[in-house]
């Protein structure tokens, strides 16, 4: 199932995490092992925040795709989402 990953890192931490080198590290890490068919990074509400899509086989996948960030001090959101195909193809099924 597709997801939409974001995570929002605490200013504090995240400014440890850059400069340390641990930030680059880390999501390079995360891109490695999630694969998104899109990666975004920004700024959210004043902290820096990232945006993922993936394919999720198995939600036992969400302790190693979403760890990293929660140790990083992030706030983490991981719900489903559509694309427009996905969306077609949804409507069609309600057979209207």
């Amino acid at each position: 199932m597709r997801m939409l990953l974001s995570a929002r890192m605490d200013t504090e931490t995240a400014n440890q995490s850059v400069t340390d080198g641990t930030m680059s590290k880390m999501m390079q890490e995360m891109v490695e092992d999630l694969r998104p068919e899109s990666a975004y990074f920004t700024a959210a509400e004043g902290d820096r925040c990232c945006y993922m899509v993936f394919d999720m086989k198995d939600s036992a996948q969400m302790p190693p795709a979403l760890e990293p960030f929660f140790h990083a001090g992030a706030k983490v959101d991981l719900r489903p989402v559509m694309s427009m195909d996905d969306l077609q193809t949804g409507l069609a099924s309600l057979g209207r």
